[in-house]
């Protein structure tokens, strides 16, 4: 059985790209036939996903004609230089689709897939039947893709009509399937929630210290709607009282406001340490070497990130966002402290008069935790929450959709 993976952007740097490698590594052991196609900056040319081949691989690079500006992301702060879909003038808007379709048509004539697997419901998974109005399409859904429908108004009819043609979608959570079922007008037969993962192998708790001194850990891109900028008032806050407390944050950013967190974070070192954007064995042994994780996002499906530090000892707080309460608090119980949400102006900005209160209830919910006994290794006293979120059991649900479009 042969399978396409298609992603707009870049691989194995955001939620998407890390879900991507995992879905592949997981066919491959399975006896899948794959290629992937990726959208990449021109001096980036041959990325790696999965462990395939570097011939399986398809990058579309951006940054020189006629893609000639930075590879446009699905949130509008990526780790690495991106445009804003917002941005894009109607030109631009027209050369990426012609890119993406000219890119596709002869790797999918070559290739023959049986089954098209395509990340995100926006611009390029919108085109695809198009292309190959014959061949089953499955769309998988990372919420960031409903929120560019709202974000871009003038775009989101084309893709409401381009991605309701295709044959099944694949969610993290049921309130993005109910959110899917409403935008796009489909049956709910078609939507299938399959979870997000992580890697057991990576991110586990062996070898913890059990007498680490309290440290929080952010793991995110530096910008304001994911919450860094109030989690840094509240921690200074904490500072104010427990002088030892270390705040590590591991994440990067491009543009002005990731350019002021990083400025802000130098004038709070040492107490903030910045690592940059870190590979996964990395990561895990930074979550490792902290008490608590922390996610203050305004704006999240379903993070996976959370699970990654829990399995690694870290206690968590987060914002009570759905996907969060809805799929993750169930199973974790006390390990996870929700922080309630101030009020939104916009999909992840939030009201000013409702900062104050919002940064004291973050505070809170991180003396809490770091006053908290710990954990141990997680996958020792709660193995049964942990397995359900393995790349094992989210590739199963996927494959299940696969089998049955075949």
């Amino acid at each position: 059985m042969r399978i396409i993976h298609l992603l707009s952007q870049r691989p194995s740097q955001t939620g998407s790209g890390v879900t991507l490698d995992a879905i592949v590594r997981h066919a491959t052991d399975a006896g899948y036939d794959q290629q992937v196609v990726v959208g990449v900056p021109a001096d980036d040319p041959a990325p790696t996903v999965g462990g395939l081949a570097a011939d399986h691989v398809h990058p579309l690079p951006f940054g020189s004609p006629p893609l000639d500006f930075p590879i446009p992301g699905m949130s509008d702060v990526m780790p690495y230089a991106s445009t804003r879909f917002s941005q894009l003038d109607r030109a631009q808007i027209d050369a990426y689709r012609r890119a993406w379709a000219g890119h596709l048509r002869p790797i999918l004539d070559a290739f023959k897939p049986d089954v098209i697997h395509s990340h995100h419901v926006w611009l390029m998974s919108a085109l695809l039947k198009d292309l190959v109005p014959t061949t089953p399409v499955v769309t998988h859904c990372h919420s960031t893709g409903l929120r560019q429908i709202e974000l871009c108004p003038h775009l989101a009819d084309g893709v409401r009509a381009g991605c309701s043609r295709n044959d099944a979608f694949v969610v993290l959570h049921r309130i993005d399937a109910e959110r899917l079922r409403h935008d796009l007008d489909l049956d709910p037969a078609r939507i299938h929630v399959v979870g997000a993962g992580y890697r057991e192998d990576l991110f586990h708790g062996r070898g913890r210290d059990p007498e680490l001194e309290a440290a929080l850990l952010y793991i995110g891109k530096l910008s304001a709607a994911k919450g860094l900028p109030r989690l840094l008032d509240a921690f200074e806050k904490i500072l104010a009282h427990r002088p030892a407390v270390r705040l590590h944050v591991a994440g990067s950013g491009a543009g002005e406001g990731a350019d002021g967190l990083r400025s802000r974070m130098d004038r709070m070192a040492p107490a903030v340490v910045q690592h940059g954007q870190l590979a996964q064995p990395e990561l895990a042994e930074l979550a490792r070497r902290c008490t608590v994780c922390v996610l203050p996002s305004l704006y999240e499906g379903v993070p996976l990130v959370l699970v990654e530090a829990l399995a690694c000892g870290c206690r968590l707080v987060a914002t009570a966002l759905p996907g969060v309460m809805a799929e993750l608090a169930p199973r974790l119980g006390d390990t996870l402290t929700g922080v309630e949400l101030p009020r939104l102006e916009t999909v992840d900005r939030p009201h000013p008069d409702d900062l104050p209160a919002f940064i004291d209830r973050i505070e809170k919910a991180l003396e809490s935790a770091i006053d908290a006994p710990p954990l141990g290794d997680p996958m020792i006293s709660m193995p049964e929450a942990l397995a359900d979120f393995t790349w094992a059991r989210v590739f199963d649900r996927v494959e299940a959709v696969w089998q049955s479009l075949v």
